[in-house]
């Protein structure tokens, strides 16, 4: 099925740049994939990549022969990415699978776009757009499944999913992302989803936190979410985990007008063990760690809780908080916590008598600390001394 569609990134200087090196060698080039699904959809193109039926030593040849960058980036795998105008675009040699083990695949070049169509996870995900407009729809059903909604498997999800594993997130981040949610996920999806769910114990944390990540930051992941745990998957990533504080959360976050932030919903989410089994970087683990800290400080005022947290983590606290309680938001909490944020404690250590020495001195800035915020942050440091130290 083909159809005309012409989404303005066609025209850029990289694209012409690629497809005129291609096209004066009389070479076919498809675009394909996230630029032309999100493009359909009236989203943004982040990455521009294309398919061809040339081997990669061609492509990189037609790259040179043109004045263009060509970096093996993913060789192995019929990968190159030509840089034009100072953008990458990543052209791959149209591929079909050899041989699977639900982790990797073993592939042959193909000049054949449905056979290259055949190896990928959705039809939503399957088409392609020549540098002309002309949009291909190998698949039959492609466009019509991403307008409706509906994340389908190219031919079985049985077969797709034994193909890889990682899939099977793949499936619940799209739904996330580009899935109806008022006809729900697709019961053949999910019921094969559910019985071969095993396979992914053989995936890498790694991939499953880049999954996770993303299926989070989707503006409402909830429907998603709600999907893995009828059908075992998130209990068995992450143990624990449950959507009884998430959906308060992201309601109430969109409630507040607040951006989706995929750490505090994960904290939202709960689960044991989730640094190592998403393997969380060093900064998201201790993000993760504060923002857990401040929902379980509940006693904190919002004017402190922005002084000690500051305005955007004071604001995700909040958030949770009412989350847990199941109470609306507070019109007055935000403008504290934004006022406590530029709070600055007026006493340092070089304030203090000369005469206090290690402990001392910790003991007697916690104490100030704790006479300035029950002023209400107005007592100054001259005041504090007076407190702390009377008359000396």
């Amino acid at each position: 099925m083909t159809q005309n569609f012409s989404p303005d990134w066609l025209s850029s200087p990289s694209v012409r740049k690629v497809a005129g090196a291609f096209a004066e060698k009389g070479v076919a080039l498809w675009f394909v994939g996230g630029c032309v699904r999100n493009s359909l959809i009236g989203g943004a193109a982040t990455d521009i990549d294309a398919a061809s039926d040339a081997r990669p030593e061609a492509v990189i040849e037609i790259a040179k022969r043109a004045g263009l960058k060509a970096i093996p980036t993913g060789i192995e795998h019929g990968t190159v990415t030509v840089i034009a105008a100072g953008e990458p675009i990543e052209i791959t040699t149209f591929r079909k699978d050899v041989e699977t083990d639900g982790r990797r695949a073993v592939v042959a070049y193909s000049t054949e776009m449905a056979e290259d169509a055949q190896r990928r996870d959705f039809t939503m995900n399957a088409l392609y757009l020549s540098p002309e407009g002309v949009l291909v729809d190998p698949c039959g059903t492609g466009r019509e499944d991403l307008m409706a909604g509906r994340v389908r498997f190219i031919g079985a999800p049985e077969a797709r999913i034994g193909e890889d594993y990682l899939r099977i997130l793949r499936y619940f981040r799209f739904f996330a992302w580009y899935g109806s949610v008022e006809d729900g996920v697709d019961p053949e999806a999910l019921s094969a989803i559910a019985e071969l769910q095993d396979g992914l114990a053989g995936i890498s944390a790694e991939r499953i936190g880049t999954e996770m990540r993303k299926l989070l930051a989707a503006p409402n992941p909830v429907p998603a979410v709600a999907a893995m745990a009828q059908c075992g998957v998130l209990a068995r990533l992450l143990p624990g985990a449950g959507i009884g504080l998430l959906g308060p959360y992201v309601h109430l976050e969109a409630e507040a007008g607040l951006a989706p932030d995929m750490m505090a919903r994960l904290v939202a989410l709960g689960g044991e063990g989730l640094d190592d089994r998403l393997r969380l970087s060093r900064a998201e683990q201790k993000a993760r760690r504060i923002l857990v800290e401040g929902l379980e400080r509940p006693e904190l005022g919002a004017e402190e809780t922005g002084y000690r947290y500051g305005s955007n983590v004071g604001m995700r606290i909040e958030v949770l908080r009412r989350a847990t309680t199941g109470r609306p938001l507070d019109p007055t909490a935000f403008p504290a916590i934004a006022k406590g944020s530029n709070h600055q404690f007026p006493l340092k250590a070089a304030d203090l008598p000369a005469e206090l020495e290690g402990a001392a001195i910790g003991e007697a800035l916690r104490r100030g600390e704790a006479m300035w915020i029950e002023s209400g942050f107005m007592l100054d440091s001259e005041a504090l001394l007076s407190r702390l130290f009377g008359g000396q």
